[in-house]
C-alpha cells in the first residue's frame, strides 16, 4: 500500500479536532478573564471613550472658514 493514502475516517476526526480546539481558544479567550480584569478592562475602555468623546468638534464650535 503506497505511503501516501488517506484514511478519510481520520482526516475527518482531525479536521473536527482542529475546529474544536479553535472554538475552544476563542471561547478561553472570551470567557476566562477574572471578574477583577473585566472590570479593570471595562473601565479603562470607559475612560479611553470619555477621552475620545469629549476632543470632538461638534457643529457649532467648528471653527469658520469663510475667511
Amino acid at each position: 500500500m503506497p505511503d501516501n493514502v488517506i484514511k478519510f475516517g481520520k482526516a475527518k476526526k482531525a479536521l473536527a479536532r482542529q475546529g474544536k480546539e479553535k472554538k475552544s481558544a476563542l471561547n478561553r479567550a472570551r470567557f476566562g478573564q477574572t471578574k477583577s480584569n473585566k472590570e479593570l478592562k471595562k473601565a479603562l475602555t470607559e475612560k479611553l471613550q470619555n477621552k475620545l468623546n469629549g476632543h470632538k468638534i461638534t457643529p457649532s464650535e467648528a471653527p469658520d472658514k469663510s475667511e
